[in-house]
Order: structure tokens, then C-alpha cells, then sequence
């Protein structure tokens, strides 16, 4: 029986016949089998032990005052682990107006730059003073049985739209960057099903490429409804990628790995498309999961033999604990390293790849080191200085979110560094969901955040000492 037109043969088969014979590919396995090397921390400036407190004397008073505050509540584990239990309590209690009162000079503040285009404007321009760079996200995304039909998704749309006009019609940026999660354009169901098709058989890029385009593709293996469905959320994210091409960076979000599959399909297929003179379309990298570093190699591959350019979110994830219920429940393997020195190792070694790559041809590669981990940064750092890349290129990038680790972000700003910090927007109701939802993800990050906590104090203390000293 011969394959069907619409689908084509697997990668694994297509790289070992078209590409692991060139050179380029023999290069990027010789960068993938080398082990992660050490770097010496005492040649960086000292600044990069992130320990001098003075990076904070950029924030006022009443800023140190609400981190402080927002940091002590984010330490104590049964509030982050309870926390939408709790504000719905508390909404209930204090009413929709009280809750809002409430929230919005604490927690709201700390990590949401605002619902007006004014309060943004503001949140953004004073980042821009510091030397920061914002990347905007839109506060929307479904987990399975959250679909809310196509109405919904055209109004997220219509959101993601409006993102893309805010980055680029503000001169917050040089080079402007936004999230994007396509489970706000895709239903999370039709996420999983085609991530099941992909197990057995990859569907053509040019096939995408072509339904992004309006043309009417039947795609093997979905109904009617479901085929229907996926071309209308590719024809939306084509229209997301039309609006920003050549004016805003977009970066795709991973999601769970019973969905990643296929959103990276879809990921690649925008590449494809938009990818061809630049990195516009980014897609995210989990280095705790076991396979990332496979998943990355891959694509590299796909890039060259799909003639694209490749742009890299890498973080390090934040769905462990779904992660591993869910295949402690079904009887899988766990799909997560089993310890954070794993996948440490595994974060730092396609760091180590992209960096390669990235000093070789700073054009087609781009790179976010996308996280709160102080060595994963010294490392990039130092390996920035060994490979000549320019700190300021654009080729590589630091990324941490609004309102955490900002010992990290405001000192590599002031080294020169690029850095971006992610930055949600909207009203307490439309964030209040995507803030419960990243505090569970991020626990781990927000109970270890004593030192920025204890640099906060320092620089606390240091300014009540000076005003002592000035009032007497």
C-alpha cells in the first residue's frame, strides 16, 4: 500500500537519508556528544555573583516594600499551594470590586504591569529606563475541557492582534518580543489527538504552510469537525504571524507533553513560513524533560533542511508536578529528569549547543536563556565572552519574569547585557487565572527566592540608615 500524499516519512528516517551525511548536521551532533564543560566563575565581573544589593536603588521605596511583602507570602508553602483556593475566598468575601481594591496594590502590581494601555505604558516605559526590554503576553490559554468554541478563539484573536500592535507601535524596544499560547487559538483536545497521529506518522510542513494559506487541506486521521477546527486555528495563527513578521518577535509557549507534539508541528510550519529571512517565530525548549535535547537536535536539523531560521526559548520548565501525577497515574514513564542536578546538566549542555551554533552563524540562530538560575546565566555569560558574541547583537538574550529575580535582570542590564522580562497584562479577573496557575508552576522558584528577598532587606535597610543619618 503506497503512504498517503498528505503525510511523509518519519524525521528520524529523513535526517538519517538526507541530512546526517552533510556537514552541517555532523557538526551539530559532534556540539550534542561533547560533554558540558565547566566554566570558572572568577574570570566574570564580580558584579555577576548577583550578591551587590545596590542593583535595587533603582526601585523606590514603596517597590522594595511591596517585593518584600509579596516575596514573605510567595515563602510560606501552604499559601502558594492554596492560592486559588484562597482568593476565591476571598473574592467571595470582599466582592468583585473589594477583591479587586485588595490585589491590585500587592500581588497584582508586583506581576502584572496593568489593564489600561495607560497603566502599560507607564509599567513599560519605567522598565525602559532601566535598561529593560518587555515581552508581552497575553494572559489566555485552555487546558483540556477548557474549550470554549471558535467565537472564543477569534476574540482571542482579536487579543493576540492588539499584543502584536501595543509591541511594536510603542518604542519600548528596539527589537520587541511576545508570548504566544497556541492553545488560546487551537483547542486543547485537538492538541492531544494530533500528537497521537504524530506517534505514527509526521504530517508535511508544506501541508500547514498551504492550510495556513486558506487552502482547503483534508488532513488524515481527523473528522470532519476536527479538520475544520485545526484550519481555522491555522489560518488565526497564520494571522498572528503575518501581523508581526518583521516587526515583532513571537515566542510559542511549551505547554504538557501530552499536547507538545503537536504544537511544535505547528510551530515549525509558522518557521517555515515566516522564518526565512529572520527568527520572527520562536518555540520553547523544556530542559527538564528527558527528551528536550533530542527534541532540539531535531529541529536544528528540520531548520537546515527546511532552509529556516531557528529561534530559541529555552527554559527549564514548569510542569513537573502535572507532569509526573499524570504518568504515575496512567503507568508511564516519568518523562522528567529525575533530579534538578539532571536537568541542570541537561539546560546548561543545549545552552552549550546553541551558543556553538549561535557564534557560528549569529543570523540563523537566535536564543532567550529564559531563566532564574544565577549559574545557568554566569554560564552563558562566560561562554558569550569565549565565543566573541556580542552581548548587544541580538543574537542572544536573557529572560526572567515581571517581578522575580530582578537582582539578575537589573545587573545584567547594567552590564550591557540584553534583557527581557516577561510582562502579562489585563484585569484582575482575566489574570487572575494565568497568576494561580504560574505560582503552582513556579513553587519551587517562588519558595527559593530568600536571597532576592535578603538583597531587598539590605537595600531596605541601607536607605532607612541614610535617612536617619540625613534627618539628624
Amino acid at each position: 500500500m503506497m503512504a498517503s500524499p498528505l503525510l511523509r516519512p518519519s524525521l528520524h528516517h529523513f535526517l538519517s537519508l538526507r541530512l546526517l551525511g552533510t556537514a552541517a548536521p555532523r557538526a551539530v551532533e559532534r556540539l550534542a556528544e561533547a560533554p558540558s564543560q565547566g566554566f570558572a566563575a572568577d574570570t566574570l565581573p564580580v558584579a555577576l555573583t548577583f550578591e551587590d544589593p545596590s542593583a535595587f536603588r533603582v526601585k523606590s521605596f514603596g517597590e522594595l516594600l511591596r517585593a518584600l511583602g509579596v516575596f514573605q507570602l510567595c515563602s510560606v508553602p501552604v499559601l502558594v499551594n492554596n492560592c486559588g483556593k484562597l482568593m476565591s475566598v476571598a473574592r467571595t468575601l470582599l466582592g468583585k470590586r473589594g477583591f479587586a481594591l485588595f490585589l491590585r496594590p500587592s500581588v497584582y502590581a508586583q506581576f502584572v504591569a496593568g489593564e489600561s494601555e495607560g497603566e502599560i505604558t507607564h509599567s513599560m516605559e519605567k522598565m525602559s529606563s532601566l535598561g529593560l526590554r518587555p515581552m508581552l503576553a497575553v494572559p489566555i490559554e485552555e487546558d483540556l475541557g477548557e474549550s470554549t468554541g471558535e467565537r472564543r478563539y477569534n476574540d482571542n484573536l482579536a487579543s493576540m492582534l492588539e499584543c502584536v500592535d501595543m509591541s511594536h507601535s510603542n518604542a519600548w524596544s528596539k527589537d520587541p518580543m511576545m508570548q504566544l499560547k497556541i492553545t488560546a487559538l487551537l483547542s486543547p483536545e485537538l492538541c492531544v489527538k494530533l500528537t497521537t497521529l504524530l506517534s505514527e506518522q509526521q504530517y508535511d510542513l508544506d501541508l500547514l504552510v498551504r492550510a495556513m494559506d486558506g487552502e482547503p487541506i483534508s488532513f488524515p486521521g481527523l473528522q470532519e469537525s476536527e479538520n475544520t477546527h485545526f484550519l481555522c486555528g491555522l489560518q488565526r495563527l497564520n494571522k498572528v504571524g503575518e501581523t508581526s513578521a518583521n516587526k515583532v518577535r513571537v515566542l510559542v509557549d511549551a505547554e504538557y507533553t501530552y499536547m507538545n507534539p503537536a504544537l511544535s508541528l505547528v510551530t515549525m510550519a509558522m518557521m517555515k513560513k515566516f522564518n526565512q529571512d529572520g527568527a520572527w517565530i520562536w518555540n520553547t525548549y523544556q530542559c527538564y524533560l528527558k527528551e528536550s535535547r533530542s527534541l532540539l537536535l531535531k529541529d536544528v536539523h528540520l531548520s537546515i533542511s527546511e532552509s529556516f531560521c531557528l529561534g530559541v526559548k529555552l527554559v527549564r520548565g514548569a510542569y513537573m508536578d502535572k507532569e509526573r501525577k499524570l504518568a504515575n497515574s496512567e503507568g508511564w514513564s516519568e518523562p522528567v529528569h529525575e533530579s534538578w542536578e539532571h536537568t541542570n546538566d541537561s539546560y546548561n549542555g543545549s545552552l552549550d549547543i546553541l551558543l556553538e551554533l549561535i557564534s557560528r552563524d549569529p543570523q540563523r540562530y537566535r536564543i532567550i536563556v529564559a531563566t532564574h538560575n544565577e549559574e545557568s546565566v554566569r554560564r552563558a555569560v562566560q561562554r558569550m565572552g569565549e565565543l566573541g558574541i556580542d552581548k548587544d547583537g541580538g543574537s542572544v538574550c536573557f529572560g526572567q519574569l515581571l517581578g522575580m529575580c530582578d537582582h539578575v535582570s537589573l545587573t545584567l542590564a547594567q552590564q550591557g547585557y540584553l534583557v527581557y522580562k516577561s510582562v502579562p497584562y489585563g484585569s484582575v479577573d482575566n489574570t487572575l487565572p494565568y497568576l494561580v496557575r504560574r505560582a503552582q508552576e513556579n513553587r519551587t522558584v517562588l519558595q527559593g527566592i530568600r536571597k532576592e528577598r535578603d538583597l531587598l532587606r539590605l537595600e531596605l535597610h541601607r536607605r532607612l540608615r541614610q535617612g536617619l543619618r540625613q534627618g539628624s
